[in-house]
């Protein structure tokens, strides 16, 4: 089971006594400002629970796995996110 965004807001709402809307607002903002910086290059960590920062990827060759064709895979970004420790003993 999945819980999705409108199970959390309506959970840390419970949680903290602030109103949905109000919670749901705060968790746009935090994705919005994690986006933006994360973009721009930064790195956004919140200690012993998660990171997230870009990595570059170099150019590499792939094969199309429907035809099997070599293609040219060209450099890029992605997002690399990471886990901290205090999120890896909740799991355990």
């Amino acid at each position: 089971m999945a819980l999705n965004k409108t199970e959390l807001v309506a959970k840390i709402a419970a949680e903290t006594g602030q109103s949905q809307a109000a919670v749901s607002n705060v968790i746009d903002g935090l994705f919005a400002a994690v986006s933006e910086t994360v973009a721009s290059g930064e790195k956004v960590s919140i200690p012993g629970w998660i990171s997230f920062e870009t990595a570059t990827t170099a150019a590499r060759t792939g094969r199309n796995p429907r035809t099997g064709e070599t293609i040219e895979i060209p450099a890029g970004k992605r997002v690399k996110v990471s886990v901290g420790s205090k999120l890896k003993a909740a799991v355990k």
